[in-house]
C-alpha cells in the first residue's frame, strides 16, 4: 500500500507537470505553433514514458497496485500496520515477528506455508536458499508476561525451507489439504481456558481482533485442541471463519496456505481498542458478532417470553449464582427483595457444560443483571446496551473488580454499578474481627501478591447482603428499568 499511494502521487505530479505545460505555453506564446508542437511532444514523451515505467512497476513489484487492488477485494486489506507493526510491508518468502507488545508477541509468515505437526512446526518454502535465517520460536498464548502459564503452553518453531530441497519436499511435506488465498491464525486454547472470563480475554477476543478483517475468509488453527471448547464457542467462530477450525497435532495432514498470523493480538482487559483496529472496530462490533452468533437460535423464544410478560410488565432481573466461593448466602432473600420491588427474578447457575445459548437468552431478555465479581460477570457480553449490571465488590477485590469488569462495562454502554460491600457483609469478618489488618485494611495484603490475594479474598469470602443498604441500587435500577422499557 506504501507504493500505491507513491504511485497516486507520481501520477498527480505528472499530471499537474502536464497541465502547468500546456498552460504556461499557451500564455508564454500565443500563437506560437512551433512551440505548442514541441510542448506537445514533450508532454507526449513524458506519457510514453510514464507508461513503460508503469508497465514495469506493475509486472515486477512485488506490492503493486493490482495487488492492492486485490487484497481490498479479497478482504485482506493490508493489517500488519495495526497487528504487528514491525512486520508492515512483508514480502512473500518472509517470517516476521514482532516482540515490542507487552501482553502478545506475533508472528507473520508469508508465502508457502505448511503445517508439521511432528516437530511443532511450521514451515516456510521459499525458492531461495539462505541457511543465514535463523527459526522462530513462539507460544501461541496471549499471556506473554506470566512465565508461569505460559510455560505450561506448546511451544511452535517457525522454520524457513528450501522448496527445491527433494530431501524436504519427499518428507512428508507434501500438501494434503490446500487453502488457496486463504491465511490461517494459529492459537492455542491451553494455558487458563477452563475459565471463561480468561476465554473470553485471551481467546475469543483477542480471535476477533486478529482475524476479522478477513471477513470470514481464514482458518483457524488450534494448537492444544479442545474438543469441548470447540463446541462451546461454534457459533462465536462460525461468525468469524467459513471454514471448520483446524486440529493443529490432532489432524495428521499437512496444511498449507499462502499466509499465516501465529499467535493473537489483543488490546487490553475485555476491550477492543478502536484506534489499533483496521475500520476503527470496538467491542460493540465483537458485540455484534455474538449477537449475531446466537439470536437466530433463540430470538423467537424471547420474543414468546416478552409477550407473555406484557400483559402485567415486570422487567426482569438475572442473578447470577456462585458456589464454592463468594457465594451470596442470602441469594433467597435477595430474590424475595427484588419480586417485591416489582421485578421478574431469574436465578442463572451456569457451570462449565451450560450452552452458552442459554445463557445469552436469558441475559439478553433481562433488564438487570446482578452477581459477585468473578469470572461469570463475563457474560455481561450478553447483556444489551443500557441494561443495567450491578456488580457486587466483596473485601480485597475493588482494583479487579472495575478493572476487569466495571470499566469493560461502560465501553459495552451498559448502566453500571459496582456496590462495594461493607466489612459486616463479608464472612471474612467473623473469621478475623473487625480490628484485623484484613478487614481494616485490605489493600495492605493485595499488595502482598496476586496468590496471598486469592487465598484470602477470593477463596475464603462469601457474602451476606444487608439488604436495607441494598434496598437502594436495587430500586435505583427498578426504576432505570422501567424508564427503559418506556
Amino acid at each position: 500500500m506504501v507504493q500505491y499511494h507513491r504511485l497516486i502521487k507520481k501520477g498527480e505530479k505528472l499530471r499537474v507537470a502536464v497541465e502547468q505545460g500546456a498552460s504556461g505555453d499557451a500564455t508564454a506564446a500565443p500563437g506560437g505553433g512551433g512551440y505548442l508542437k514541441s510542448a506537445k511532444q514533450k508532454i507526449l514523451s513524458i506519457i510514453f514514458l510514464s507508461f513503460l515505467c508503469c508497465c514495469y512497476f506493475f509486472s515486477f513489484s512485488s506490492f503493486s497496485l493490482i495487488d492492492a487492488f486485490n487484497r481490498e477485494v479479497e478482504g485482506l486489506v493490508p493489517y500488519e500496520q495495526f497487528t504487528a507493526p514491525l512486520c508492515s510491508g512483508l514480502p512473500p518468502g518472509t517470517i516476521c515477528c514482532d516482540r515490542t507488545g507487552f501482553r502478545s508477541d506475533i508472528c507473520i509468515m508469508k508465502g508457502d506455508v505448511r503445517t508439521h505437526y511432528t516437530s511443532s512446526s511450521i514451515f516456510l518454502f521459499t525458492s531461495f536458499k539462505n541457511k543465514s535465517k535463523p527459526r522462530e520460536k513462539i507460544k501461541p498464548y496471549t499471556r506473554k508476561w506470566e512465565t508461569s502459564v505460559m510455560e505450561t503452553v506448546q511451544e511452535l518453531n517457525l522454520v524457513y525451507k528450501d522448496v527445491n530441497d527433494e530431501h524436504h519436499n519427499n518428507n512428508n511435506n507434501v500438501c494434503d489439504v490446500v487453502y488457496h488465498n486463504v491465511p490461517a491464525v494459529f492459537f492455542s486454547t491451553g494455558g487458563y481456558t477452563g475459565n471463561v472470563y480468561h476465554e473470553f480475554n485471551e481467546g475469543i477476543i483477542p480471535l476477533f481482533i486478529t482475524s476479522q478483517h478477513f471477513n470470514k475468509r481464514v482458518v483457524f488453527v488450534i494448537v492444544e485442541y479442545r474438543n469441548w471448547w470447540v463446541t462451546k464457542y461454534k457459533d462465536i467462530l462460525s461468525q468469524l471463519s467459513d471454514h471448520p477450525p483446524v486440529d493443529f497435532n490432532g489432524d495428521k495432514r499437512t496444511h498449507c496456505f499462502k499466509e499465516a498470523i501465529v499467535r493473537l493480538k489483543i488490546h487490553d482487559e475485555l476491550s477492543v481498542d478502536s484506534s489499533l483496529m483496521l475500520g476503527n472496530k470496538t467491542i460493540l462490533d465483537f458485540r455484534s458478532v455474538l449477537d449475531r452468533a446466537f439470536w437466530p437460535r433463540i430470538h423467537g423464544l424471547i420474543q414468546d417470553e416478552e409477550a407473555e410478560n406484557k400483559t402485567g410488565f415486570k422487567p426482569k432481573l438475572v442473578i447470577m449464582s456462585r458456589n464454592g466461593s463468594r457465594v451470596l448466602l442470602n441469594e433467597n432473600l435477595l430474590v424475595k427483595l427484588a419480586e417485591e420491588i416489582g421485578f421478574f427474578v431469574e436465578v442463572l447457575r451456569p457451570d462449565k457444560t451450560t450452552e452458552l445459548a442459554k445463557i445469552y437468552r436469558s441475559l439478553n431478555s433481562s433488564d438487570v443483571m446482578i452477581g459477585v465479581h468473578g469470572a461469570a460477570m463475563t457474560h455481561f457480553f450478553f447483556l444489551k446496551p443500557r441494561t443495567v449490571f450491578i456488580q457486587i465488590i466483596p473485601l480485597g477485590t475493588e482494583w479487579a473488580a472495575e478493572t476487569y469488569y466495571g470499566e469493560p462495562a461502560k465501553k459495552l454502554r451498559l448502566k453500571y454499578m459496582g456496590y462495594k460491600i461493607k466489612p459486616r457483609e463479608s464472612s471474612l469478618y467473623g473469621d478475623y474481627g473487625e480490628d484485623d489488618p484484613i478487614i481494616k485494611d485490605p489493600k495492605s495484603f493485595t499488595k502482598k501478591g496476586w496468590d496471598y490475594n486469592k487465598k484470602i479474598y477470593l477463596e475464603r469470602q462469601n457474602v451476606t447482603l444487608d439488604l436495607k443498604r441494598f434496598m437502594k441500587p436495587l430500586s435505583r435500577a427498578y426504576k432505570l428499568s422501567i424508564t427503559q422499557s418506556k
